[in-house]
């Protein structure tokens, strides 16, 4: 054992025992919280707009504050990038985390100095809470790699801009700086695949042991080392036993990542945003992520079925019940208050406080009052994916209203790596698992108003010509599981 890794488990030890002090207090933790954050905001404009010295209780602020998106929220940050102080927090931020938009074009999250420390000690404690668990630790004598986006920034009114992992990257600690790969020059490269090359070249002979990013871009970069050297991952990187991953859910590609790796490797779960780093896997035993209470964010929730009536109940921590699909709310300490991030969670555990990601509230499908969201898609393909000899490499899911002939159904665009034996029966066993876990769909097929659901193979490469297209080829950026439009369903079409 090196004196590093030594080192790291003493550290680890110590860090998991500081972290179950709000573990154990998750209510009291959440409401110290609040109260903080009403505290420092109360002179800011926002504070003021909305009467934060009279907020006195969790009631009086869900009374004031009503939930926004960030389209709500715009009339605020668009002051805050103006260069205008104390608007939304108190001072200035350090930074705007810049993201794509859907109806508002690039959107600008602030992050501040008391919000930035946490981003940065999520991801660490992640990996030590995973050292302490088992007890392995070798790993942080090799090499780490982390894709993420260019750490390149620009400035707005005397603010840094850039995107959330390319920010993430100027916070490495100094103890990691010599074991982390790609080089300073090969992360600031825009186009991806290009990026992707670079990054073979610079990592291809070296001892890589953690490996860490969105998995679908982490397999784009090891079927290019793969073409290279001729070897399967593991062969090539001898000592990586551990990925880390965030962004979508990893299931779906597992059983590939196992083929191109040549063996099972442990993983990690994290859960970052621009607006904040939410949760992260705590435990190889246990499912779910961590949702860290004590990280300068207070927490709301909304259940998913009652989000578009008219004021729908707002949850604190305390009153949650597991297996229910929830649309989180944040408040933080960068400025963002009873803010919608878009996502849906659900509870696996209440003690302590462990979630799943189960979509996005805006990425479902409901043409037919179906309302199927990304965890059930996810899941209904890994239980197919378990039950044949099939992998896959991308997919997404998109409603057929007005088909050519016969009932409406469900597309599957699907990018195979390796075609299953017997589509149909591939397309029946999805299909039944989906039933399953969605009585609303299984009522439509029943009814025979919806058809079994019908799989579109994709050409190979199709998925990352339409993000190409998009302008989010990489990065940090997804997919969509599943969507109630044919965007993108008719972009692949046109290629075939």
């Amino acid at each position: 054992m090196s004196l590093k890794s030594f080192f790291a488990k003493i550290f680890a030890n110590i860090v998991v025992m500081q972290q179950q002090k709000w573990m154990i207090k998750p209510v009291e933790t959440q409401q110290k919280i609040f109260h903080s954050l009403i505290q420092q905001a109360k002179h800011t404009q926002f504070g003021k707009d909305h009467l934060f010295y009279a907020i006195k209780s969790y009631e009086d602020f869900a009374k004031y504050v009503p939930v926004r998106d960030y389209e709500a929220l715009k009339p605020y940050v668009d002051k805050v990038v103006a260069g205008e102080k104390n608007v939304l927090w108190k001072g200035k931020p350090l930074y705007f985390a810049k993201t794509s938009g859907t109806t508002s074009g690039a959107k600008y999250i602030p992050i501040t100095k008391e919000s930035m420390p946490y981003h940065i000690e999520a991801a660490r404690n992640a990996i030590l809470f995973y050292i302490q668990e088992t007890k392995k630790a070798a790993f942080v004598d090799g090499k780490m790699i982390f894709l993420q986006g260019s750490p390149e920034m620009t400035e707005k009114n005397g603010v840094k801009v850039g995107r959330l992992s390319g920010i993430a990257a100027h916070y490495v600690p100094k103890y990691l700086q010599k074991n982390r790969l790609p080089s300073w020059e090969t992360n600031c490269i825009d186009d991806w695949e290009t990026k992707v090359d670079a990054i073979v070249q610079e990592t291809k002979n070296q001892n890589m042991t953690v490996i860490s990013g969105i998995p679908s871009w982490v397999q784009m970069y090891f079927d290019r080392l793969i073409q290279v050297s001729n070897k399967k991952v593991g062969d090539l990187f001898k000592n990586f036993n551990l990925f880390i991953y965030g962004g979508v859910n990893y299931e779906p590609y597992r059983k590939k990542f196992e083929q191109l790796i040549g063996r099972k490797v442990d993983s990690i779960e994290l859960y970052p945003a621009s607006e904040g780093f939410f949760a992260y896997q705590d435990s190889q035993k246990a499912k779910g992520m961590l949702l860290l209470l004590n990280a300068g964010i207070f927490y709301e929730f909304i259940k998913a079925d009652e989000f578009y009536t008219e004021n729908p109940k707002r949850y604190t921590i305390g009153e949650v019940e597991l297996n229910v699909n929830y649309v989180i709310i944040i408040s933080t300490n960068a400025g963002l208050w009873a803010y919608n991030i878009g996502d849906t969670v659900m509870f696996t555990n209440l003690k302590p406080y462990r979630i799943v990601v189960t979509g996005r509230i805006k990425h479902y499908i409901s043409a037919f009052g179906e309302h199927v969201i990304g965890k059930e898609v996810e899941e209904a393909m890994q239980q197919a994916l378990n039950e044949s000899d099939a992998t896959v490499t991308e997919f997404t899911v998109a409603p057929q209203i007005n088909p050519e002939s016969g009932l409406p159904y469900h597309e599957w665009l699907v990018e195979f790596e390796k075609e299953p034996s017997n589509l149909e029966d591939f397309a029946l066993k999805i299909d039944a698992a989906l039933r399953k876990q969605n009585v609303y769909y299984d009522d439509l097929i029943v009814g025979s108003i919806l058809r079994t659901l019908v799989i579109t193979k994709v050409p190979n490469g199709g998925f990352n010509e339409y993000m190409k297209s998009e302008g989010k080829l990489g990065g940090q950026n997804k997919l969509p599981r599943l969507a109630n439009d044919r965007k993108i369903a008719d972009f692949i079409h046109k290629l075939k």
